[in-house]
């Protein structure tokens, strides 16, 4: 038993994780629904990537805004900032004109009884304001992240600022002592987790696999196929940028994959958080920058749901007969950018950022509910993009941050 338990261990993640998404697999095609069982196992691992987000963001962040200069610090997010934007744009672009080449949804006559209730769409201003809390410990006890990482970085400006103060500069450095040795043992947490990794995601392509009925995969087949088109030429994009930055591809797909393989199979950007964080220390990224720059894309970082809007979009416009102008398109491209930055955090966010475009086109709303039977399928590439493209640009703004310090300097 210690030599198997041994030789697992010794075993590479990529190996582990690669097992595990085949192994889940065929037990999902053998055991179909019987697979229910597995569902503790997979619900675990949320537990523990949630349990290991807090302290991971919020004493990262610290370390990081100690060990850069403020002006960099704003500098880089201005940077990263107007990444986001920019991708989600171009994302819902892509997506318009993939699913208008491959005419998604045209010939197709589902039945439309079904209703969906779609949560209340927040607004942008809404999410700008949640950026300060109104309490520190809910900021923390409602997973706000936007409000932990305002937080992690007024109190690290703090901290800084009282470590240059003859006064209390040796409290100070005291203090940031032992933050940065906090920070190691959430990594020291986070190794242990990734042991677990594994098992996890067995459970979770299994229960996903098992309980997808393939009736409904056949009915909405060519719109999830669309869908991963243009998921795929949005990832082809990436590498066209990273090659231009003069990021190592090999390098990053190595670190990459955990994240992306995780965020695949758990459809969630904020639970794999810890994953991501880890991939972007063991690529040499700033802490200053990684610290923020990826909390913040897993909560208004979406291009993978910039695509589903508008896949989503003409998959509705085509089924009902009704045409997509210039108009149209750009309302589409406008009001969905918006709104996956402005549903950010929102249990639901997929729904309620497809239903508010929706709504502004006056495209019928029990469509919605009708692609909520592919919810699983088309989340699970959506949300691997997502992460991949936090990575990609706090990459690439870290490539141009060494670059513009290493000018300086000269």
């Amino acid at each position: 038993m210690n030599r198997l338990w041994n030789g697992y261990l010794n075993l590479s993640l990529a190996i582990k994780i690669t097992m595990a998404l085949i192994l889940g697999i065929i037990t999902g095609l053998v055991f179909g629904e019987q697979v229910v069982v597995l569902e503790p196992l997979g619900a675990l691992l949320m537990r523990l990537l949630n349990f290991i987000i807090l302290p991971l963001i919020f004493f990262t962040l610290i370390v990081g805004v100690n060990q850069t200069k403020l002006s960099s610090l704003g500098r880089m997010g201005g940077k990263i900032f107007v990444y986001y934007i920019v991708t989600s744009g171009i994302a819902i672009i892509l997506g318009l004109l993939v699913a208008n080449l491959f005419k998604t949804g045209s010939g197709i006559s589902l039945g439309l009884g079904d209703k969906v209730e779609v949560p209340e769409n927040p607004g942008f201003t809404s999410v700008l304001l949640n950026i300060v809390p109104t309490n520190i410990v809910t900021a923390f006890t409602e997973m706000n992240l936007l409000g932990i990482i305002f937080t992690a970085i007024v109190f690290g400006m703090a901290l800084s600022y009282i470590r240059t103060i003859n006064e209390f500069s040796e409290l100070g450095e005291t203090l940031y002592g032992g933050i940065r040795a906090l920070n190691e043992l959430a990594l020291i947490v986070m190794k242990a987790i990734l042991q677990y990794l594994p098992i996890g995601i067995f459970a979770i392509i299994a229960q996903t696999v098992g309980t997808t009925g393939f009736d409904t995969l056949a009915s909405l087949g060519g719109m999830v196929g669309v869908l991963y088109i243009a998921l795929l030429v949005q990832f082809g994009l990436y590498i066209i940028v990273l090659l231009l930055s003069k990021v190592p591809l090999r390098q990053f797909f190595s670190q990459a994959r955990t994240p992306m393989i995780t965020a695949f199979v758990t459809q969630s950007s904020t639970g794999t958080l810890p994953l991501t964080l880890n991939a972007a220390k063991n690529l040499g990224i700033s802490r200053s920058l990684y610290g923020f720059s990826l909390p913040l894309g897993a909560t208004i970082n979406m291009d993978g749901a910039s695509i589903r809007i508008a896949v989503s979009a003409v998959f509705a416009a085509n089924m009902t007969g009704l045409s997509l102008g210039f108009p149209e398109m750009a309302q589409i491209v406008l009001i969905g950018t918006l709104a996956s930055i402005g549903t950010a955090g929102v249990p639901g966010a997929g729904i309620i950022m497809i239903a508010t475009v929706f709504a502004q086109l006056g495209l019928p709303l029990e469509v919605v509910g009708l692609l909520t039977a592919v919810d699983a399928l088309i989340g699970m590439g959506a949300t691997s993009l997502n992460v991949t493209g936090d990575l990609v640009g706090t990459a690439v703004i870290d490539k141009t941050e060494k670059i513009t310090d290493t000018t300086a300097a000269s």
